[in-house]
């Protein structure tokens, strides 16, 4: 069985397993003011309710958080896809194929797939591929370890998307300094360290919150869209021709002459869409609708602008194949252009770093992934968030691939594989998505998915011969996080089977509660258990060593919900069990972060009545030990398990419990 030891202290190593279950967490506001979200939520239809402040000003928001990454993809995509089709000359032909191929990328693969149809798969106003999963799956996510393709996909997409998260802001802020190459080339020595640097300060200034990047990055990025649209502009009137490359029939001569060479440009094509699956990952930041006005009203048209004036520059002039972004500006204006380039370059990991944030959260919340710290940055906004340890992370990664890959060449050839797999799970997720919750015609769903579906297979194809090139890198951090979120998985669920195995059933312990307790002490006892339907060994093993319990004794569960918000009229169900004992449900959703002694306050409002005032609370701090035979988990997986239970926050911490009257029952329990 399990030996006890009480204990009023912190015990290194062992924390509160499962069943306070994936907390959640949300807005700095106590949990009676959090924002009530409708509990009928209509599908497919965002809303953006949670978000204070007018459209104008969430688009500008919207500007510097979501849209750095696809932003200031011209730096760098059309001059890799250039080099790609190995001709040292560029030809009319491969320039005005390079260019359609961007334009009809950008129009289905981000104007339509994502801005139009997958940003209305929102969760209450949530995004990112982790909501995506729980819409499709919804309350199955909590029942056993049930191994779906939906939840596969959601695992493998959301690891992919931190291996890409760590390479978009070095390629980024790369490729902006080497610009500097060309002003100076006496600069090139100090390229790698002022990247570090910058990098260093971006990841700094985290902790401040997406409302205040937001104000600060917003206006950079107005002047950067502004500036690349005029400058793409400018340059067409020297080859108008290039318009020509509006026209789809344009790419056939380079998607139907050497395999090799229309694989590595349509690898290449992709990093033109890489800030995509960021646009959905962010979106509980600002919202659906503001993302819709900042992309059609300002960058899709500047994106195109520009990619047409640097094809219209290679064909004046294709001795500019080597850098054409920067020879669209004027000498004069090449200074004042490399500055703002490294503003936006900035910029642009910001919308992996926040969708980092997002993921984070929600992995916690879906028992994907241990307790860390988050911080609320905004009394507003319960979507805005800081997450250190994933953003100390993410730093760490950056700079080493910096220093391991050195220029953004090197990086082109690691970017791209892991989003791409993120993309095509997005797909597969949303196809089961309108067909299941949806409810549209397979008539209507198959054409449509099966259209985004052969693109981001495509992509992903090409994208797979760059693993050997570099982009292991990713699928490395990728697939590492993967295992680590399906071990915590096993590993809690196991831990919540084994509870539930050794509780006992309410009803029993009513019948033998005075036989069992010889005393009732004053005041409030609240035990936190994951035992929803019956009595926690916990507090079993408690009353048999003491046969002491307080005079009101409340036993308390804080169960997920598969929406971001649970309503304040929907959170709470008390229940008088007899004997001076209460049982209280707290449903929180992903977003919503638990407060225990607000519960207790809340609760009054429904009737419970006790002395809140002085109140002792008591958590279970399990002991996790694996059973040489008869274990479902392997000594790998459970080893993995049992590290990250040790460096996840302390449940007292997480749940907001004073350390007056905190007591922590040890146990040990064998799985």
């Amino acid at each position: 069985m399990f030996q006890s030891c009480i204990r009023g202290r912190r015990e290194t190593g062992l924390v509160l397993a499962l069943g306070l279950l994936r907390p959640a967490t949300a807005g700095s506001q106590a949990i009676d003011k959090q924002p009530a979200s409708q509990s009928n939520h209509i599908p497919g239809v965002t809303s953006h309710q949670h978000h204070a402040g007018g459209i104008g000003f969430l688009a500008l928001t919207a500007l510097g958080v979501v849209f750095g990454d696809i932003g200031t993809s011209p730096l760098y995509a059309f001059s890799i896809a250039l080099s790609a089709t190995g001709h040292t000359v560029p030809t009319p032909a491969d320039v005005r194929g390079i260019v359609s191929l961007i334009f009809w990328a950008l129009m289905i693969m981000v104007s339509l797939k994502y801005v139009q149809l997958v940003l209305r798969a929102d969760n209450d106003g949530e995004g990112g591929i982790l909501a995506l999963l729980a819409l499709v799956e919804g309350d199955r996510l909590a029942v056993g370890l049930r191994i779906s393709l939906p939840m596969i996909l959601g695992i493998l997409g959301a690891s992919l998307l931190y291996g890409d998260g760590v390479i978009t802001p070095a390629i980024s802020v790369l490729s902006a300094m080497e610009g500097l190459k060309l002003a100076a080339p006496g600069f090139a020595s100090f390229v790698l360290p002022v990247t570090l640097g910058i990098l260093v300060g971006l990841f700094t200034i985290q902790s401040q919150g997406t409302h205040r990047i937001g104000r600060l990055f917003g206006p950079v990025m107005v002047i950067w869209f502004l500036v690349i649209a005029l400058l793409g502009a400018v340059n067409i009137a020297a080859a108008p021709g290039i318009v020509t490359a509006l026209n789809p029939l344009a790419a056939v001569p380079v998607l139907t002459g050497s395999p090799a060479i229309a694989a590595g440009v349509f690898g290449a094509i992709f990093l033109a869409l890489t800030g995509g699956e960021a646009l959905y990952a962010d979106m509980g930041h600002v919202g659906a609708p503001a993302i819709r006005l900042a992309w059609f009203g300002l960058v899709v048209p500047a994106l195109v602008l520009n990619y047409l004036g640097q094809g219209a520059l290679i064909l004046a002039d294709p001795g500019a194949a080597d850098s054409p972004f920067y020879k669209l500006a004027p000498g004069w204006l090449l200074v004042p252009l490399i500055v703002l380039a490294a503003a936006a370059t900035v910029i642009a990991s910001q919308a992996l770093i926040s969708g980092v944030f997002s993921l984070t959260r929600q992995a916690m919340q879906m028992g994907f992934a241990p307790r860390v710290a988050i911080v609320p940055t905004s009394s507003d906004e319960a979507g805005q968030i800081y997450v250190p340890t994933a953003n100390w992370l993410l730093m760490a990664g950056t700079l080493l691939i910096v220093v391991t890959f050195r220029t953004s060449d090197n990086l082109g050839s690691a970017y791209g594989v892991a989003v791409s797999g993120t993309m095509l799970a997005t797909t597969v997720l949303l196809y089961y998505l309108v067909t299941r919750r949806w409810h549209w015609p397979l008539l209507a769903a198959v054409p449509v998915i099966a259209v985004f579906g052969a693109v981001d297979s495509a992509f992903l194809a090409a994208n797979s011969l760059k693993i050997f090139e570099g982009g292991w890198f990713p699928l490395t951090i990728g697939g590492a996080l993967a295992a680590l979120m399906w071990c915590w998985r096993r590993g809690t669920v196991e831990v919540r089977r084994r509870l539930l195995e050794m509780s006992m059933p309410i009803a029993d312990f009513m019948r033998h509660i005075d036989d069992l307790v010889v005393a009732r002490a004053a005041g409030t006892a609240v035990w936190l258990t994951k035992v929803e339907h019956g009595i926690s060994p916990m507090l079993l093993h408690y009353v048999r060593h003491n046969a002491v319990l307080h005079r009101t004794v409340v036993l308390l569960t804080v169960v997920p919900d598969r929406r971001p918000r649970v309503p304040f009229h929907e959170r709470h169900t008390v229940k008088r069990l007899g004997h001076g004992f209460h049982h209280i449900t707290v449903r929180l959703g992903f977003m919503q972060r638990p407060d225990i002694p607000m519960t207790l306050r809340n609760c009054e409002l429904l009737g419970f009545d006790a002395d809140l005032d002085h109140v002792h609370y008591l958590i279970g701090l399990e002991r996790v030990v694996r059973r040489p035979r008869s274990s479902k988990m392997g000594p790998v997986s459970f080893a993995i398990f049992t590290f990250l239970m040790r460096i996840a926050s302390r449940a007292p911490d997480f749940f907001r419990i004073p350390r007056d009257g905190l007591t922590e029952i040890g146990f040990r329990l064998e799985i």
